[in-house]
């Protein structure tokens, strides 16, 4: 039998613990669906069309590619990898934009921060250009403080200095507050460097079952924490 899913540990923190919200953007604020599906299926047909291969040939070799860089800047970096395989991957990104959805709740909870006096900062490693392309789409970037690129930080989220580096920009106090991401490492990075409060987001592709997490707290939708 298949393993069964770990229960979900839900948050235990009131409000009045917190002054700053540091949220993720991809998988968190919005679905994954999006991200998921232009890697794992958008660019390798493109890209197997360009170089005589079959589809799946071309996933399997653009997969391969990206794992040797996960957890990296060059990840993200979208000049890097229209460099390396020869495509405009911001102008694919744009012709499949409508793919691009805020998750259920998000516009509420964002409003509940607010309303609440939080200084609210979107911390994402995502490239500038996928930022620009995103918040274009969503307008969902007059709710934030501040809004952090990991190539500005010179650091991704993953590494434990990104989160020293971040405070010294931001000026924050860690022990008062919350980060919310959907990606195990980075919240272990952020718990290594004494984040206060942190938030797994248990489902972040609307097309994949909620998946909670065994070592954080976990939420399905941002409706959880609007208390």
């Amino acid at each position: 039998m298949p393993p069964s899913e770990p229960p979900q540990i839900r948050p235990a923190f009131t409000w009045d613990e917190i002054d700053c919200v540091l949220l993720d953007m991809d998988g968190t604020l919005l679905d994954k669906y999006f991200d998921d599906y232009f890697w794992e299926h958008y660019v390798p047909e493109i890209y197997a069309a360009i170089n005589h291969l079959s589809p799946d040939e071309a996933r399997q070799r653009l997969l391969s590619r990206y794992r040797t860089v996960e957890a990296t800047l060059q990840w993200t970096d979208l000049d890097y990898w229209s460099e390396q395989l020869g495509l405009d991957i911001p102008e694919l990104k744009c012709r499949i934009d409508h793919l691009i959805q805020i998750h259920p709740h998000v516009i509420d909870f964002l409003s509940f921060l607010d309303k609440n006096g939080k200084q609210i900062h979107l911390v994402t490693n995502a490239h500038s250009k996928t930022l620009a392309i995103k918040l274009r789409k969503t307008r969902i970037g007059a709710y934030f403080t501040g809004i952090i690129c990991s190539e500005v930080v010179g650091e991704a989220k993953e590494q434990p200095m990104f989160w020293k580096i971040l405070e010294g920009i931001i000026g924050f106090d860690k022990r008062r507050t919350l980060l919310a991401d959907d990606t195990a490492p980075v919240l272990a990075a952020a718990r290594e460097y004494g984040i206060g409060y942190l938030v797994h987001i248990a489902r972040p592709s609307s097309r994949k079952p909620v998946s909670y997490s065994n070592d954080f707290a976990s939420i399905a939708y941002f409706n959880e924490l609007i208390f």
